[in-house]
């Protein structure tokens, strides 16, 4: 079922036996595998299942990709019917946040998170991403009421600021993060990854190549942050453009004296002018 409106979707969630557990699975649409995944997991742990498709014009920079990010909604529609997902939820940015509003903290309630979450990794070059982020969530968690929402655990850093955001202002909903999914040449999946050429998906290969290494250089015992970092730069060339990569705690984003079990690696790099990101755990597999 295809819902734009929030009047629509609330008429819906009161229909549905207040016993039924409800999953939320927040997209912004041209779903993939890893989105299915993320709808597999919603499917196995709740009644009912909806998915929201909606490209969020507050969480892009005025110099980024939101009039060309891809726009599928009739193919997402067959594929969210056909993994049985109960609604989509699909509105304009009208509907979100009312119509002709300037769509500025000028004029509009931001939610805004902690700097020390915010200052790093993505949020370092993305100023007020992580609040348009944050700001659509709260919507959605509002709008859906969902008791289970599912994120993917390759925006890691967006993962671990939507569930402090739960936390400190007490939302009534379990974030669930699910495992990357990877095409079988190492790319993680992404909607992105439609605007990489074919060689450009080549060089991107080098992202998970230097999470693996690294990862096998902590499991000989290497536990030397800088050390583990400098094992990257043989996998870059001039078509890379590496913004970061960094080995912190797994759970808060704090910096760490060596990496441990409990360490996770996170990369950022153009290629083909398409900005990835990657990430691995070193204390898993």
């Amino acid at each position: 079922m295809l819902i734009h409106t929030i009047e629509k979707l609330r008429e819906l969630r009161k229909s549905w036996n207040s016993s039924k557990s409800i999953g939320l699975v927040p997209t912004m649409g041209a779903l993939h595998e890893g989105h299915l995944s993320l709808i597999k997991k919603a499917k196995e742990t709740c009644d009912k299942v909806v998915v929201s498709v909606f490209v969020n014009p507050i969480q892009f920079g005025p110099s980024e990709d939101f009039d060309k990010y891809p726009r599928t909604l009739e193919a997402d529609m067959e594929l969210c019917n056909s993994a049985g997902v109960d609604a989509v939820f699909a509105p304009s940015p009208d509907i979100m946040y009312g119509k002709g509003n300037r769509l500025s903290n000028d004029t509009l309630t931001y939610v805004c998170p902690p700097f020390f979450y915010v200052n790093k990794l993505c949020g370092k070059s993305r100023t007020g991403h992580f609040d348009g982020v944050c700001t659509v969530v709260l919507k959605l968690f509002n709008i859906v009421q969902p008791d289970f929402a599912f994120f993917g655990q390759k925006d890691a850093q967006q993962a671990i600021i939507i569930k402090k955001m739960v936390k400190d202002l007490n939302v009534p909903v379990e974030v669930i993060q699910c495992p990357i999914v990877r095409e079988s040449s190492g790319l993680a999946l992404s909607s992105r990854n439609k605007y990489l050429s074919e060689e450009g998906k080549k060089d991107a290969l080098a992202l998970s190549r230097i999470l693996n290494n690294i990862k096998m250089c902590f499991n000989k015992g290497i536990t030397d942050i800088e050390a583990l970092k400098e094992t990257a730069y043989g996998y870059l060339t001039d078509k890379h453009d590496l913004e970061y990569l960094e080995i912190l705690d797994k759970n808060t984003l704090e910096e760490q004296e060596k990496a441990s079990s409990d360490s996770i690696v996170l990369i950022a790099c153009r290629v083909d002018n398409v900005r990835l990101i990657d990430n691995i755990y070193l204390g898993e597999g």
